[in-house]
């Protein structure tokens, strides 16, 4: 990437990215102020809404980060100086709510599967759990998502050389040094373990939920065929929600991947760099516009405020 960069005269990507955060920015903001308002009138909370109300923030933490550090260079013909600090606290931070955000998600993930699990399930026990103890169970994995990426501290520098090839840019003036052959193999084989573990922690719900719905469907068309009709419950409803979330994450995370690798393979082509940026932060701008649309608690909120205008 160079000074002569071609995307900071390109208005429709540049437009696209903003947008992007717009929506994703008040999305996450409503979802936050919902939740802050719950807690301040002491409503009964569901298991579930502290994890989401901080995906929220850590989503607007994030985006905000890459709008104010990463993605604009691509849009700029002039880039900013910055020093090997700046560039290592603002792209380890990225990394850091990038990690709440996965960890986030994987604990949402289980917590929905422990509410909707029966009552003679071993998992029942844990319905009851404070949101102490959910900050508990969340701060392991987070530790350990991090830590895999701690070598960013290390590898990322100023970037004084944007001309050399062995270079991975994050933005115009910030870059990743190339490790050697055996740290690069253990940093991937660990990075390829993190994945794999809250992967599989997410389908391991999601299939215990799946198991659990089908199971409902079932008293479903019995209750049916005795002439009774059966009124989705608001957990089952919720439930539907975390899988359509989980299912999104996971081929954004596939698609994260692959642009990734084009990045790599095309040598940092600014197009694919943008389209690389605009797929990552696809989750946190679509999540919020979920859990809002499924959620009535949030829509009678809003049209509480804003319907009567």
């Amino acid at each position: 990437m160079n000074k002569s960069n071609p995307m900071h005269s390109n208005t429709t990507v540049r437009n696209t990215f903003y947008l992007e955060v717009a929506v994703g920015v008040s999305g996450n903001v409503i979802l936050l102020v919902f939740h802050i308002r719950m807690w301040l009138l002491r409503q009964r909370p569901r298991l579930t809404d502290l994890p989401i109300g901080l995906l929220a923030l850590t989503h607007i933490v994030m985006l905000l980060l890459m709008t104010g550090s990463i993605a604009p260079d691509i849009f700029m013909s002039q880039g900013r100086f910055w020093d090997d600090i700046t560039c290592k606290s603002l792209i380890y931070s990225y990394r850091v709510m990038r990690g709440l955000s996965v960890c986030t998600t994987s604990l949402l993930s289980v917590l929905q599967a422990i509410t909707l699990s029966p009552r003679s399930s071993c998992l029942a026990k844990l319905k009851h759990r404070s949101s102490c103890s959910q900050l508990c169970l969340l701060l392991f994995p987070w530790v350990f998502y991090t830590s895999v990426s701690s070598h960013l501290v290390i590898s990322v520098t100023a970037t004084s050389n944007r001309t050399s090839g062995n270079f991975l840019y994050v933005s115009e003036f910030c870059s990743i040094v190339p490790m050697s052959y055996f740290l690069q193999r253990a940093f991937s084989t660990l990075l390829l373990f993190r994945e794999a573990f809250f992967m599989g922690l997410m389908v391991l719900s999601s299939g215990y939920m799946v198991v659990l719905l089908c199971r409902h469907k079932k008293q479903s068309q019995s209750l049916q065929c005795n002439k009774l009709t059966p009124k989705a419950s608001p957990e089952l409803q919720a439930t539907w929600t975390i899988l359509l979330l989980l299912s999104f994450f996971v081929v954004m995370s596939i698609l994260d991947s692959f642009t990734t690798y084009l990045r790599t393979s095309f040598n940092n082509n600014p197009v694919v760099y943008c389209i690389h940026i605009l797929v990552t932060h696809s989750y946190a701008t679509v999540s919020p516009l979920v859990f809002i649309g499924a959620e009535k608690r949030i829509i009678n909120f809003l049209s509480s405020r804003f319907g009567g205008q």
